[in-house]
């Protein structure tokens, strides 16, 4: 039995594989902020967001975490950008995925937001 996708499920699964093509240059990126994040992340002074970012989880945050927010931050948009420009999905499809997927694999104690967007520990 063939099954036709829809024109929807069609962008959908080319959203996912952009998605999953974002990670590998992120994770090429990674060493030279990670240790940074994944210090801030575990001292629970930034959190992943539903859409892909992060942002500090007290206010007001120290200039240190802004400054690593507003970094990280424009390296995802500009990913995301060009996977958007690449695979047809609007840029807050692709947020919207990603941040999902982030949020899925974070580590245990990490800050998340949750559906109402509120800020939990994972």
């Amino acid at each position: 039995m063939v099954v036709q996708m829809t024109n929807m499920a069609v962008l959908t699964r080319r959203a996912l594989l952009g998605a999953a093509l974002l990670l590998l240059p992120l994770a090429a990126a990674l060493p030279a902020w990670a240790d940074t994040l994944d210090d801030a992340l575990k001292a629970g002074l930034v959190g992943e967001t539903r859409d892909g970012y992060i942002a500090p989880v007290n206010d007001p945050p120290a200039p240190e975490v802004t400054a690593l927010v507003n970094d990280i931050n424009a390296r995802r948009r500009a990913q995301y950008t060009k996977i958007a420009e690449a695979n047809g999905p609007d840029i807050e499809t692709i947020e919207r995925i990603v941040g999902k997927r982030v949020i899925e694999r974070a580590a245990p104690g990490t800050y998340v937001q949750n559906a109402a967007g509120d800020w939990i520990r994972k």
